[in-house]
């Protein structure tokens, strides 16, 4: 349990604060207790929806030296709690309303529900973005010639003998973008397709510095620029997969300080799993563990996508990314069970 000690703390801190906040903005007991239970279910809704991504950042961290390891635990959890809980945001409501960040700051204390309807109305161009950044990003992982291990045999197999195709990742979401645009009323097409290609853009400019900054590693650069290359990718994939828990807790509460706050909790528990995977070695004594947090992924991404023709309620997103880990947890302690042995990678 110690890996969980300073989630503890923030925890209590952050239940504090939850609870002063509800005193101060209704001034009894029952608005305290209320942003109490609020802030609760946010955490536990963030950590839900964020399981898998402790475990791809925990695989992406184990090859990172120790010094980016630190760092990526550290300034990535202010990124991760206040840019992605506070900033970001703020920014969209700046962007769409077209006012400074100070007056988007002012809106959120002062009128949250007009706060939560700008917010709201950027749904459609975030849920592009996110969803194509996160199906890159498993479809990555799934079309690889290098991959020798297989959980779902049948897709997985057929998916690696298609690795030769150039660019097939590519063109695969770009399919799935335009089948959803096409479905998109016409005044919402053009913003739908616009983020899509902008995260698409985006996960393809974070590979790129990612090679450039491992060539430059493995060249003996003075820079440690791998680290740093890891560093942005798991910032922007972190960042991707806030998406739907910022949007989501919209549904609960309009309070932009309480969805902070228990966000924040969450935040601070999949850093803690992150550490836990990593020092013991977690996913090397699961064989298809990983397998399960890629496929939750995958199917996060297309829910993200569906988000912008329906409403996917977000205990649905969690239940799904929670049984697709735990259907790849079963499978691992099977084949160990079976086998003998704890897998290694590659085995």
């Amino acid at each position: 349990m110690h890996y969980f000690r300073w989630a503890f703390a923030v925890t209590l801190l952050g239940l504090v604060l939850a609870a002063w906040l509800g005193w101060a903005t209704y001034g009894n007991y029952a608005g305290m207790l209320s942003f109490l239970l609020i802030g609760t279910v946010l955490a536990v809704l963030e950590i839900s929806l964020s399981f898998d991504n402790a475990i791809v950042n925990a695989n992406k961290l184990k090859d990172m030296t120790p010094k980016w390891q630190r760092r990526f635990l550290t300034w990535g959890i202010l990124v991760a709690v206040f840019g992605m809980r506070i900033l970001f945001p703020l920014t969209v409501v700046a962007i769409a309303a077209k006012i400074g960040p100070w007056a988007a700051l002012k809106l959120a204390a002062t009128d949250p529900h007009q706060y939560a309807h700008i917010i709201d109305e950027a749904h459609l161009g975030i849920a592009a973005f996110g969803g194509t950044f996160l199906m890159m990003v498993a479809l990555t992982y799934f079309i690889d010639e290098g991959k020798e291990v297989d959980w779902i045999a049948a897709v997985e197999c057929q998916l690696r003998r298609c690795a030769s195709i150039r660019g097939l990742q590519i063109t695969m979401v770009l399919l799935t973008l335009l089948v959803f645009g096409m479905i998109l009323p016409g005044h919402e097409r053009a913003t739908f397709l616009f983020a899509g290609l902008f995260g698409l853009v985006t996960f393809t400019l974070v590979e790129i510095i990612g090679h450039l900054l491992d060539r430059a590693k493995e060249a003996q650069s003075a820079v440690r620029a791998g680290g740093l290359g890891a560093f942005l990718y798991l910032e922007v994939l972190d960042a991707s997969f806030s998406f739907d828990g910022v949007i989501g807790a919209f549904a609960l509460t309009q309070n932009l300080f309480l969805i902070a706050i228990g966000l924040g909790i969450g935040a601070m528990y999949v850093r803690s799993m992150t550490i836990m995977l990593v020092e013991q070695k977690t996913l090397a004594q699961f064989r298809y563990l990983e397998h399960g947090a890629f496929y939750s992924i995958l199917a996060l991404s297309v829910i993200m996508f569906a988000q912008s023709l329906v409403h996917v309620h977000e205990l649905i997103t969690g239940l799904i990314g929670a049984g697709l880990i735990l259907g790849a947890l079963w499978s691992s302690l099977r084949w160990n069970r079976v086998n003998g042995s704890v897998s290694e990678p590659g085995e």
